[in-house]
């Protein structure tokens, strides 16, 4: 197994530099397992959302990197759970900070806007201010 680093799937997405696509794609075929941790998913939305690309592009191109047969992310149910959320309204890092919390009873934050969306869909944990 490898794991690989933001850049990989971004060439692999953008299609920006032609070589580094091709590389990427190799790589990824060449390798039965590739492990993607949960920090790579967030920077590669980061990355994609300062391209201009839509919430729903943004998980669009994550569910499509997860997709592949040799992908093998970081807390898999996490991270499906935290990508519904997204497409509820809820901001790509809070989702993935809110799933990465299933142990805990509550979120708590000071960000009105993310306890309004996460109460409104059900987010668990709970999410309230402090």
């Amino acid at each position: 197994m490898i794991s690989a680093d933001t850049n990989l799937f971004a060439r692999l997405l953008l299609r920006d530099d032609p070589a580094q696509y091709r590389r990427a794609g190799a790589l990824l075929a060449a390798n039965d397992e590739v492990f993607v941790p949960v920090t790579v998913l967030l920077e590669l939305a980061w990355v994609l959302r300062i391209r201009d690309s839509t919430r729903e592009e943004i998980v669009s191109a994550l569910r499509a990197i997860l997709a592949l047969p040799q992908v093998k992310p970081q807390h898999p149910e996490a991270v499906r759970r935290a990508l519904d959320w997204v497409e509820q309204g809820v901001d790509i890092a809070d989702a993935f900070h809110l799933a990465l919390s299933d142990k805990a009873t509550t979120f708590v934050t000071f960000d009105a806007t993310l306890i309004r969306r996460a109460t409104k869909i059900g987010v668990r944990p709970s999410v309230m201010a402090p």
